[in-house]
């Protein structure tokens, strides 16, 4: 396990604003940052990072923590993943007590695996540039595509021996376990023999978005009808081909500021294109474009456009990843290059004048650019016409937002000549079918919960109708021990108008907010119903009786107990300054020039709906027959007067 005080000081050097921003494109906003939420699709910002609290929050899908949270929520790390991602980030060396065998066996093949390609990285760069017959063979090859030196060695491009065991045991020899050289595919493994799966190839290492080598892509030089010209290293447990980009560590920075993705096809298509000055470009890597490579463009921008070769099987690869990216509401343009061109071809022949310019010229939505494929296949038949308007209405339909759908569908009748009328009814039926699907599959998929929720549900009933309001007071007590706790007031019964006898004030006995709040409910030994403020409230309770302080927020986002966290993130965030209020005209009251009157209010407020609650319950007990407590009526009596009691202090406050 990693030590307490490493992980408090990963914590303590880490910023929020650092991390989030090389996942995230964001903008100044006020005091905080905001930007696009990474976790749903949305148009208007509403992901807010906040770097004096060191949280983020987004408003859109309701996630929310600190740094450590975000790169488990966003990456898909665990809690010690998250931990030495920072902590390599930030180059802070990471001191471990004991852990459990399973965790440490996990946690070590995962990056024994890493290490192990990392090696192989190095070790094919080093055969690339210092082996004579790397030189001579595949430093010669990339060259002669047109690549200059400073580019091989950005893209970190290598070189694999010609022999069957030269690079595996090299490996060995430097102490790396056969077992992790399999597991990444790097050496195949048939019974006592052992073989390069690269052997005599050229070699493209795949690099996550953070610049690890996940995986290989390897061309063959030599003529081999049997072998296949590009091969790719197996999926593991570090690399899964469908979610990754190639070329994706060398242009998440470009996408972001240009914000738009060129997509190609392959590595050299990129290599290429990005040697020639267009560096926001990555790859499919050859695949069929997939919903995760979708997603990770996202997080750069919404904005795709395609570059694909002008052949057919180019023009129907276009089509099909078109509807995918159309889904997850993103914008799409399609490019085609003359016939006999690819985009790796046309960067190699052309400047970068004549490279954007044709981009731009030659540029086309997704919807311009299917009309045009499908009317020359329909010609003058009115049947293959409305065939093509019946798939262009398809693809419409796929599209979130109803305004983008709306333009759409004129467009297309304008293109077709066909009424708007007509196109608006075969969409209307379309969406009623995908979005009756989508109930159907939502309907199953909430089977499973809807017993958990009717327990929930039945649990309510039973608390009575307050127990949603004393659960808003919890939230308002705890919000001002979250955000406020250390600041002291004077909460004496004399009254006193600060603001016309302000030399009153430092005469007065003064007290932090939290220690007001905290004898306020001892006094009555009172506590929270809900579990997780509970133990908000608790840790405030031990931290100020035993070491004599008042707990900060910060101590809840360490991801110990995530619940308790997400509760404690959206009681800090502060969601008005996502928006430019002044700008506006709307000015939110200053609730800390009223704090002290707040907090008292807020404190009485909820002994008024506790005492109300306590009433409630003697009289339920009374009327079902089932009360045993002879002081019953007279406890009620008092409970009763002194709610009268609270309610006229709470109308003195206000």
């Amino acid at each position: 396990m990693i030590t307490q005080e490493t992980i408090q000081k990963i914590i303590d050097t880490a910023r929020i604003e650092e991390v989030v921003g090389d996942f995230v494109t964001l903008k100044k906003a006020g005091s905080n940052y905001k930007g696009l939420s990474p976790f749903s699709n949305e148009k208007t910002p509403s992901f807010m990072v906040s770097p004096a609290k060191q949280i983020f929050k987004d408003f859109s899908s309701n996630k929310g923590g600190s740094v450590v949270t975000f790169l488990m929520e966003h990456e898909q790390f665990t809690y010690p993943e998250a931990l030495r991602f920072l902590a390599k980030k930030y180059n802070i060396e990471i001191v471990e007590t004991g852990q459990s065998d399973e965790e440490k066996a996990k946690r070590d093949t995962r990056e024994s695996l890493f290490l192990v390609n990392q090696f192989g990285n190095e070790y094919f760069q080093d055969q690339l540039w210092e082996n004579e017959t790397g030189r001579s063979i595949g430093l010669s090859y990339f060259r002669e595509r047109g690549f200059s030196d400073e580019t091989i060695k950005e893209f970190q491009l290598g070189y694999s021996q010609d022999g069957y065991e030269v690079f595996t045991n090299e490996a060995l020899g430097k102490g790396y376990k056969l077992e992790f050289l399999s597991g990444v595919g790097l050496t195949k493994v048939d019974g006592n023999r052992k073989l390069d799966r690269f052997r005599g190839r050229v070699m493209f290492p795949i690099l996550s978005h953070t610049g690890r080598v996940l995986g290989f892509g390897g061309r063959i030089l030599k003529k081999d009808s049997k072998a296949a010209k590009y091969l790719n290293s197996p999926e593991s447990e570090i690399y899964h081909k469908s979610k990754i980009l190639y070329g994706i560590y060398h242009a998440k920075q470009a996408i972001a500021r240009a914000d738009e993705c060129f997509l190609v096809e392959g590595y050299t298509d990129v290599i290429s294109l990005h040697q020639a000055g267009i560096k926001n470009v990555v790859a499919s890597s050859g695949t069929a474009l997939t919903v995760d490579q979708i997603l990770l463009i996202k997080r750069y921008t919404r904005n795709i456009t395609l570059l694909y070769d002008g052949d057919p099987a180019g023009i129907k690869a276009s089509l099909r990843g078109i509807d995918l990216i159309l889904e997850q509401g993103m914008n799409v343009q399609t490019v085609l290059f003359p016939d006999g061109d690819d985009p790796d071809s046309f960067a190699q022949k052309n400047s970068l004048k004549e490279l954007e310019d044709f981009l731009k010229e030659e540029k086309k939505n997704f919807l311009r650019f299917k009309a045009g494929l499908l009317l020359d296949e329909a010609q003058n038949d009115p049947l293959a016409k409305a065939k093509a308007a019946r798939e262009m209405v398809q693809s419409i339909a796929l599209i979130p937002d109803e305004l983008e759908r709306t333009a759409y569908v004129q467009e297309t009748a304008r293109i077709l000549d066909m009424a708007e009328r007509i196109l608006f009814s075969e969409l209307g039926q379309m969406r009623s079918t995908k979005i009756e699907k989508e109930a159907q599959q939502r309907k199953r998929a909430e089977k499973g919960l809807q017993e958990q929720e009717n327990m929930r549900v039945v649990e309510q009933v039973e608390k009575g109708p307050d127990s949603s309001i004393i659960h808003v007071q919890e939230r308002a007590l705890s919000s001002l021990l979250l955000n406020h706790g250390d600041k002291e007031y004077y909460f004496g019964e004399e009254e006193v108008d600060f603001e016309l006898e302000p030399e009153k004030e430092a005469t007065l006995p003064k007290e932090s907010i939290c220690e007001y709040i905290l004898a306020e409910l001892e006094e009555d030994k009172l506590g929270f119903e809900h579990p997780q403020l509970q133990s908000i409230l608790q840790h405030f309770l031990k931290v100020f009786n035993d070491e004599d302080r008042i707990a900060k927020a910060e101590e809840f986002l360490r991801g110990e107990n995530p619940e308790r966290m997400h509760m404690v993130v959206d009681l800090i965030a502060d969601e008005p300054e996502l928006h430019d209020w002044k700008r506006k005209k709307i000015y939110p009251p200053n609730r800390e020039a009223h704090l002290r009157d707040f907090t008292m209010e807020t404190v009485l407020r909820f002994k008024e709906k506790k005492t109300g609650q306590l009433i409630a319950e003697i009289q339920k007990e009374f009327k079902n027959g089932t009360s045993t407590n002879p002081q019953a009526l007279a406890m009620a009596k008092d409970l009763t007067e002194l709610k009268i009691k609270i309610n006229k202090r709470l109308n003195r406050i206000l």
